[in-house]
């Protein structure tokens, strides 16, 4: 049998598209039929089909959380904690991004650690490696790179998000550029971009290709990557290395330009028989978020779109989870398949299990809030409405996106053994018009 693509291409329902048929409560035939029109992919891993998880058309949004070391910060057990606290605060996939530390047995203890798919950035621990064999990064050789890919691909990466757009034109069109803000253009890569380059994938290829003068290995031997990815069945996620670091810059001719490379390699992906999604700015402001969403739908001929944040404005850190939510909910509205989660240590720090979970959990109500819209799923609100008319607390929180918290916070305060609560107190307006219903 060969990819899942390839098999339902054939007429064939696998193991994965069963499993996310069932999570879904969809037929499994519709599963296929979106896998042959590339509106869908299933992201699992090599060897581990139990995990997969469907993104796509006419399936829920859903939600990533990235874990990983820095280099200010290398500690194994807090990683495997916060992908804990990921999957057990609802997390559809995570993203194991470290960059320091012992990043094979940092991948390989996350992938046994948890039951999702496992995504990661390849060109991180290739940046790591020849700086640690070469004495920097930029010379990485091409061999060191697409090794490594076969590497985290067999070790059961379910999806990889890999930076083919990054080219010459691309980097061309962002170094000529005006900037959207009034900034001054500057000489060198960064032409008029007022918040900088802030893909750390991107930054380290356009560095390496200015050290080497050479194109994008990952652009200019596309077909030895497909090959890779096509035999461990691995979801190539065509990562955004233009995307915007400040609103200000956010649906720039860099960005634009880099959308239409990934879509025509993502096409080429799909001949080959490898699964592709595109990834998405960024920081946006809200009232061009609708845009990002039709052009990458029609570009990419429907091609499920993964959209980081979006961040919608800059000026709230330690609320990033916050301003990322409002995008996303918006995001998702408008056809958005995947969100990345943003935590309240966005543009801070390294972020903590605490603020993994704030951050899973401000992503899924966004989720919620944009299927709403986009897939008309609305009955779960009804029923918690219906619940609160009746003051059927036990409802409310078998209804709760997080139970727990619900019900903590009513029973640190006073009023929650009857039931009402303390908010109004014997003013409640569900007790004084169930009273005016009696007399």
């Amino acid at each position: 049998m060969g990819t899942i693509l390839e098999s339902a291409r054939a007429g064939q329902v696998t193991d994965e598209m069963e499993i996310v048929a069932a999570k879904e409560g969809l037929d499994p035939g519709e599963i296929r039929r979106g896998i042959v029109d590339g509106a869908l992919v299933i992201a699992s891993g090599n060897g581990r089909t139990e995990v997969a998880v469907g993104i796509g058309r006419g399936l829920g949004t859903k939600v990533n959380a990235s874990i990983g070391t820095s280099s200010d910060i290398i500690d194994l057990e807090m990683e495997l904690e916060k992908a804990r606290v990921a999957q057990s605060s609802g997390a559809d996939t995570i993203m194991e991004l470290s960059t320091a530390g012992d990043l094979d047995e940092i991948r390989r203890a996350i992938l046994a650690e948890v039951s999702l798919p496992v995504g990661n950035v390849p060109l991180y621990q290739a940046g790591s490696e020849a700086r640690n064999r070469c004495g920097s990064a930029t010379e990485m050789t091409d061999d060191l790179l697409f090794d490594l890919i076969e590497k985290q691909a067999r070790d059961g990466i379910g999806f990889m998000a890999i930076h083919c757009g990054v080219n010459q034109l691309t980097v061309n069109t962002l170094k000529n550029q005006d900037g959207h803000g009034g900034g001054v253009v500057r000489p060198g890569v960064l032409g008029g971009r007022d918040g900088g380059l802030v893909s750390r994938g991107g930054a380290f290829m356009i560095s390496w290709m200015a050290a080497q003068e050479r194109e994008n290995p990952l652009f200019e031997q596309f077909d030895r990557l497909l090959e890779i990815l096509r035999e461990y069945d691995v979801v190539l996620s065509l990562g955004n290395g233009m995307r915007a670091g400040a609103v200000s810059d956010a649906t720039d001719r860099a960005q634009i330009q880099e959308l239409l490379v990934n879509s025509e390699l993502a096409d080429r992906a799909r001949d080959a028989g490898v699964q592709a999604m595109l990834e998405g700015p960024g920081h946006i402001p809200i009232d061009q978020i609708e845009a990002n969403v039709v052009l990458q739908k029609s570009l990419s001929h429907g091609k499920p779109f993964y959209m980081l944040g979006p961040i919608t404005t800059d000026i709230a850190p330690g609320y990033d989870h916050i301003t990322a939510a409002i995008g996303s909910a918006w995001a998702a509205a408008f056809g958005t398949d995947f969100i990345c989660y943003v935590t309240p240590s966005e543009h801070l720090g390294l972020p903590f299990a605490a603020d993994v979970r704030d951050g899973v959990m401000a992503a899924r109500i966004a989720a919620h809030v944009g299927d709403m819209v986009k897939l008309g799923r609305r009955r779960r609100d009804l029923e918690m409405g219906i619940a609160r008319r009746d003051l059927d607390w036990q409802k409310q929180y078998s209804l709760c996106l997080d139970p727990e918290k619900a019900r903590a916070v009513r029973d640190m305060r006073p009023g929650a053994d009857n039931d009402g609560c303390s908010m109004c107190g014997d003013q409640c307006a569900l007790h004084v018009s169930a009273t005016c219903e009696t007399d």
